[in-house]
């Protein structure tokens, strides 16, 4: 019994508990359709001091956990910043975070003051209500509808607000903590702004040299991204002003340096796996029931808070609408987007509450804003950002349906083809050879063997003449197809990077890979051979699940999410092996229910245009299906074809938590062969206009 109880004891004890709370309880609450977030924070308030009490808020290995999981969540956001997209729009990002900065401001010091909160406590009451959260990102990207200028504009004002928002707190908690006269506030904003100034470019310059200089090591480089978020985080409380604050900095200084690779890919896991939960959790924690509902009782402090705040982030779309000129459907488009309060909201709201300058009944109407807007927010992007007009690129002058790169006598057109799989050789051989026959180009099958400290290892030997027996026979295989190939063995310290480096050194127009396990925790850790070549490819990747010989593919499904560039490339794709095998595309558009049927004939109309443009011969049908449920409309399209060709996307919100997309949904139930294709990012351009702009349907679709 003491052996039990002294287990029980063991620091060890509350983590097991909170990894078992974050596996379990998202995914039984988002099996009810109730937000995984939800299921966190009621699990705090389950296991937490005031009811089970088996995790405990003042636990030391509650408040590590808690805290690291605080600035990671502000690191995330600050990651998350587009600073691209807040440089093509700066001075109206500008404007509008000036708006929906200051309005919102102003309104939540006025609720402040009507609640009888002193004037430093009101103030900071004003800057949560001035930031705002991403949430809906994911919803505008897959409408399509990301290049439009409010859009834009709103993504770019996030930067100002949120900056704006944690030197507030920053202020207001140093007055908080006393003793506060005017030349310590001076100190304060100079140490911020020097201190500011050393993050965004100290940090940004040692990481770029770092990365410089560690190559292509992502487990140093990872390791050096977290040290660069903890060293900033301690900065600022050295200077005075809450660690979020240097989190946040940190995420901005590393965002250039990381872009959207794969140590990237990697932070967020980590962080949306497992600090940030851990983090809702605790926030849980905090929650006394019966107090939740005394304060919630008189709710007026809770309904001023979240109208207050709902009214002021509208007034700040109306100006913004009124001083640039945008239609309403724009500026309701802006209110949405810059509604959801959850990060930076949070974090500071858990600070201030900390520090005992924001009462309980903040801190529980803070909870409700949190649960309402994030709720209400995403719900009205995804119905007024539907048809939102975008820019438009002429087809027939810019729009380039196979990314291929350039080929010539001296370079034809290559097909690499990396091979370690026996079972699946012949079919990868196949599907190249359909590719180079019909581009008038080559193979060059790829084997890799992994490096050894000693070149005279057996296993490298063997690794060696195992990659020699398959190039032979991808060689032979070739040859019956009709189809040069070149076999290569390459010895290299890391799979993924050979096929890279290999692919680049040939001049590859293409890679054509087998399937490999995307989905396993060691995969999602550590990343995968796939998502590393598809990062460090120069040239598009195909990778394929075939389940039967590709000459015997006869109808090919090709899901249109909108018409961008991107989005209707794979079309061209599908129409080269369509061309090889006599075979019929089917171009699937899933729309909106409520979408006109003047906006479904121009859609038609378009994906007809693209066809006749890219291949006049082939044979294709053009399907427009309006649908609630996007995957499952592709899903019973599927059955009754060969192949579907899809796009390899991935996104995440500003929060760091990942959002599934449907390309993923889809991948788990296909049971026809898949290709997918990915490839090297580019800025998102549209590819269909000479239309009226209205007109171009952005519903939802893969």
């Amino acid at each position: 019994m003491e052996s039990i109880l002294h287990v029980l004891h063991q620091p060890i004890v509350p983590f097991a508990i909170l990894l078992a709370v974050i596996l379990i309880v998202p995914m039984l609450f988002e099996r009810l359709r109730v937000p995984g977030l939800v299921g966190l924070l009621a699990a705090g308030v389950i296991l937490g001091p005031n009811a089970l009490g088996l995790l405990d808020t003042e636990d030391k290995t509650m408040q590590l956990l808690s805290d690291i999981g605080l600035v990671y969540l502000m690191f995330v956001a600050g990651l998350e910043v587009d600073i691209a997209q807040f440089r093509k729009t700066k001075h109206r990002s500008i404007g509008f975070g000036t708006y929906t900065f200051l309005v919102p401001m102003i309104v939540g010091t006025a609720v402040g003051r009507l609640f009888a909160f002193d004037w430093n406590a009101s103030v900071l009451i004003g800057s949560l209500f001035a930031s705002h959260t991403l949430l809906a990102y994911p919803i505008v990207s897959r409408l399509g509808v990301v290049a439009n200028e409010a859009i834009t504009v709103t993504i770019g004002a996030t930067i100002f607000t949120d900056i704006g928002a944690l030197l507030v707190l920053a202020v207001c908690v140093g007055i908080h903590k006393g003793d506060f006269t005017a030349a310590k506030l001076f100190t304060l904003l100079a140490s911020l702004i020097v201190y500011s100034a050393l993050v965004l470019f100290g940090l940004d310059w040692a990481g770029k040299e770092f990365f410089r200089r560690s190559g292509n090591e992502e487990g140093n480089q990872f390791l050096f991204v977290l040290l660069a978020l903890f060293l900033a985080s301690l900065g600022a409380e050295l200077i005075g002003v809450e660690k979020i604050v240097g989190a946040f900095l940190a995420g901005l200084a590393v965002n250039d340096v990381l872009g959207e690779g794969p140590v990237k890919e990697k932070v967020l896991f980590v962080g949306s796996v497992l600090f940030i939960p851990i983090f809702f959790v605790d926030m849980g924690l905090l929650i006394d029931i019966p107090a939740f509902i005394k304060t919630l009782s008189s709710v007026w402090l809770t309904l001023a808070i979240v109208l207050g705040l709902i009214g002021s982030k509208f007034l700040a779309a109306l100006f913004a609408k009124l001083t640039y000129r945008y239609t309403w459907q724009e500026m309701l488009a802006m209110w949405s987007l810059s509604l959801p309060q959850v990060a930076a909201t949070l974090a500071a709201t858990l600070v201030g509450y900390r520090v005992g300058l924001l009462t309980e009944g903040v801190l529980n109407s803070v909870l409700v804003l949190m649960l309402v807007t994030a709720t209400l927010g995403p719900v009205i992007t995804s119905r007024v950002a539907v048809g939102l007009s975008v820019p438009e690129t002429r087809i027939e002058d810019d729009i380039k349906l196979v990314d291929w790169e350039s080929t010539s006598v001296e370079h034809p057109f290559r097909v690499v083809v990396p091979l370690s799989n026996p079972q699946t050789e012949q079919h990868l051989i196949e599907m190249a050879a359909l590719l180079a026959r019909h581009e008038g180009g080559r193979i060059v099958p790829l084997a890799i063997a992994h490096a050894h400290a000693h070149m005279d290892a057996p296993q490298l030997e063997m690794a060696f003449q195992r990659g020699e027996m398959l190039i032979e026979r991808a060689k032979d295989l070739s040859l019956k197809l009709g189809v040069t190939a070149e076999g290569l063995v390459r010895l290299d310290d890391k799979i993924a990077q050979g096929i890279s480096r290999a692919s680049r050194e040939q001049k590859a127009s293409l890679i054509v890979m087998g399937w490999g396990n995307r989905t396993g925790l060691r995969a999602r850790l550590f990343g995968n051979v796939i998502d590393s070549v598809l990062w460090a490819s120069h040239c598009p990747v195909a990778v394929t699940r075939l389940l039967g010989s590709p000459s015997e593919i006869r109808r090919i499904l090709v899901p249109v999410e909108n018409l961008t560039e991107q989005a209707v490339r794979p079309v061209r794709f599908a129409e080269i092996l369509a061309a090889s095998n006599q075979a019929e595309v089917i171009l699937f558009h899933v729309c909106n229910t409520k979408t006109k049927p003047s906006k479904i004939a121009w859609m038609r109309s378009q994906l007809s245009l693209i066809v006749s443009k890219s291949a006049p011969n082939c044979k294709a049908d053009i399907q427009i299906l309006p649908h609630e449920n996007v995957a499952q409309a592709i899903l019973t399209a599927s059955k009754s074809v060969d192949l579907i060709v899809l796009r390899s996307i991935r996104q995440r919100t500003a929060g760091g938590l990942e959002i599934s997309d449907v390309t993923t949904q889809l991948i788990q139930q296909l049971t026809c062969s898949i290709l997918m294709l990915g490839e090297p990012r580019r800025p998102s351009t549209v590819a269909v206009p000479n239309q009226p702009s209205s007109l171009v349907d952005s519903n939802v679709s893969i």
